[in-house]
């Protein structure tokens, strides 16, 4: 009998919106060539068509008629209320409405949440939408089976709160190493291999943009920064001071989903700037070292975990400019860092090291949720009582 998993708390599969649903497609994928039985969840917006399967993955469609807060919380509510009719160990990538894993919880269904990364903390939120997520990320703890962070700050986070270490594990994500790549893929661009320093990242403060895009402008550089990300600087004041602030040197490429060309682009960037200042284990991060790509980030004990000793790091906009200054133009240096990236990927974030250990646990989970069951059934009918002729 195949074991089954639903993954709840992504926009869903193929993954084209970020970090999350690249992870729930690679463990998908992962799993099924394993022989598990796959259920992913998927808002849909209409727009395109709706495969019940792909890949061998089953979908399981919601109408979303846009991807606001609101529709947001509807998408996993309507996912948490379809998930409890279907059997299996339930995943769920993101505590921001863990309020709904009440109900799992109620009908004794095994549920394991990644807690993602300090979420409640992130400066876009206001105090209302930070006391929601504070909450969720409460009964994210209340009602989950075992927890996982992405981090080992996270756990630590975890474990000062009150939450016993063995209900939580410590799982980095992982990605597959970026030998080579096509470099006519830069074609489109009009880039050029290693003249340029590479951005991915949503267009948000508390990922450093505008103190990295303004570190970058402050002379000419002599190569290019290419920026990805989706900027909309007429309806965005945040967008809009980036795109001032750029000098004709920095390229918005806008967002970019094709994974060969995002590969292409990390392979052949000079090095990559990571600004993110809230999280845990940022996939994009792990993916620049799998590249081999030098790596300049945001100075905070999450990135630099990540990123190992050999990396650069920034503090702020002048601080950034400096590092610019010292490194852009030293090869000499630039491949030490290059080698040290790659090193830090083999040692911490290679060989399917998080799909092998969320296999582990998954199942783990599943097993006691079936036990229990037993057992419940065992009892049911031990205190049933004895029919008389």
């Amino acid at each position: 009998m195949k074991r089954k998993l639903l993954i709840l708390g992504t926009r869903g599969i193929p993954g084209n919106h970020g970090g999350f649903e690249t992870f729930a497609q690679r463990l998908a994928l992962y799993l099924v060539k394993r022989g598990w039985d796959i259920t992913v969840y998927c808002q849909d917006s209409g727009k395109t068509p709706t495969p019940k399967t792909w890949n061998g993955i089953n979908l399981v469609h919601i109408p979303t008629p846009n991807n606001g807060a609101l529709q947001s919380i509807i998408f996993d509510y309507k996912s948490t209320i379809d998930a409890l009719k279907k059997d299996g160990v339930v995943l769920v990538l993101g505590y921001n409405t863990a309020i709904f894993s009440l109900l799992y919880w109620l009908k004794k269904r095994a549920v394991v949440t990644n807690m993602d990364g300090m979420e409640w903390w992130r400066e876009k939120w206001n105090g209302v939408q930070k006391s929601w997520l504070f909450i969720n990320e409460r009964c994210g703890v209340w009602f989950s089976n075992r927890l996982i962070a992405d981090h080992p700050k996270i756990a630590d986070y975890f474990i000062k709160g009150g939450v016993k270490r063995e209900k939580i594990a410590t799982i980095p994500y992982g990605t597959e190493a970026v030998e080579t790549t096509d470099v006519k893929l830069l074609d489109q661009y009009n880039l050029k291999c290693d003249r340029y320093a590479l951005v991915i990242a949503r267009p948000e403060p508390e990922n450093s943009i505008l103190e990295i895009v303004a570190a970058f402008s402050r002379r000419q550089r002599g190569h290019k920064l290419v920026v990805l990300g989706r900027y909309t600087p007429e309806s965005n004041e945040y967008h809009a001071k980036v795109m001032a602030a750029a000098s004709d040197e920095v390229e918005f490429i806008g967002g970019v989903y094709d994974k060969d060309v995002v590969n292409s682009l990390r392979y052949h960037a000079r090095m990559y700037v990571h600004g993110h200042t809230v999280g845990g284990t940022n996939p994009s991060l792990v993916e620049a070292l799998a590249a081999g790509t030098p790596v300049l980030a945001q100075n905070n004990h999450f990135n630099s975990w990540v990123a190992g000793t050999e990396s650069l790091y920034f503090d702020n906009e002048a601080d950034c400019a400096q590092q610019f200054d010292l490194i852009l133009d030293n090869t000499a240096e630039l491949e030490k860092m290059r080698a040290a990236s790659l090193q830090r990927y083999h040692d911490e974030f290679s060989n399917n090291r998080d799909m092998t250990a969320y296999e582990n646990l998954l199942a783990s989970c599943l097993e006691q949720e079936e036990s229990d069951s037993m057992f419940l059934q065992s009892a049911a009918k031990k205190a049933m009582p004895l029919s008389s002729n």
